[in-house]
């Protein structure tokens, strides 16, 4: 029992820094795009295309040559692309809080759901207590209300949100060697259209290092780190972990750009939080992990 609930330790913590790492992604990702004049997609395909060569240097393995591993690394990759392509086409045609809410805060719904069909189990409470606080938190955190958004880029943030989770459920026997080949395998599919748009990367000494954080810290460590707690974690506590990134990077901006919360932000901040200490906590009796991970590998 002490080694079940060790690996779930490992797991949530794993998932906690992968959530961090992220929200300091978003404001790395920004400082890229304006010093070096790039598009948001050309932004997304050199974080997947750097992130995935840093990975390989870390991880110092070869290209998989297993029919399973190589299958592995195509559908992590496509997923990679689609979510990140279809996220940026939502933020052009509505609003970056917007399409961030909507597409972070889908995914933990969708698996929540997409669990109760598979397993044909009603949602565990605290999951459910865990999930609605989380999201009542990021829509007090993050909502814009006058800024407008049109159906198709609702849709848009749902399809990313759709493949987000999708990644979420897949098994990953070596978090790190996915991460690599992954990231790069995305990049790779979002290169074509990002180079239409400008890929030009000025050799300034600013913008090698921030492209070289952006690579390693929030792309190549975040996603090894996520997917390693996925290995034990629950796939719904998986996509709650991102709702760290908009609550991070929310923290750093007041940090070091001086920006101003409003009180509902501040009690969005609270409620975000408190409802994934309880997602990542909460006792889970053994019952639910076994339906979970049966979930996960089905």
């Amino acid at each position: 029992m002490s080694v079940v609930l060790s690996e779930r330790a490992r797991g949530s913590v794993a998932l906690v820094v992968a959530g961090v790492l992220w929200g300091s992604g978003g404001l790395a990702g920004s400082l890229l795009g304006q010093l070096a004049g790039l598009h948001p997609l050309a932004v997304a395909a050199y974080r997947l295309l750097l992130g995935g060569a840093a990975a390989i240097a870390l991880s110092g393995k070869g290209i998989p040559r297993t029919r399973a591993a190589l299958r592995r690394v195509l559908v992590v990759g496509a997923l990679f692309a689609f979510f990140q392509t279809t996220y940026f086409a939502a933020v052009a045609l509505g609003s970056v809080g917007t399409a961030t809410m909507t597409t972070i805060g889908a995914a933990p719904v969708m698996l929540t759901l997409a669990t109760a069909i598979r397993t044909r189990r009603a949602p565990h409470a605290w999951t459910l207590l865990s999930t609605l606080g989380a999201l009542a938190g990021l829509a007090l955190l993050c909502w814009e209300p006058h800024a407008g958004t049109s159906a198709a880029a609702t849709l848009l943030a749902l399809a990313a949100a759709a493949g987000f989770a999708t990644l979420t459920t897949r098994p990953v026997e070596d978090p790190l060697a996915t991460t690599a080949y992954g990231c790069l395998t995305g990049g790779l599919l979002l290169t074509p259209a990002a180079l239409t748009l400008g890929m030009t990367l000025p050799a300034r000494p600013e913008v090698l290092l921030v492209a070289a954080y952006f690579a390693l810290v929030p792309t190549a460590l975040a996603y090894a780190a996520y997917f390693r707690g996925l290995t034990t974690a629950h796939p719904v506590l998986g996509a709650l972990s991102a709702l760290l990134e908009p609550l991070t990077a929310t923290i750093l901006s007041v940090v070091f750009l001086r920006e101003h919360l409003s009180a509902q932000a501040w009690c969005g901040a609270a409620l975000l939080a408190g409802a994934l200490v309880v997602g990542y906590w909460r006792p889970e009796p053994r019952s639910v992990r076994a339906a979970g991970e049966s979930a996960v590998s089905g």
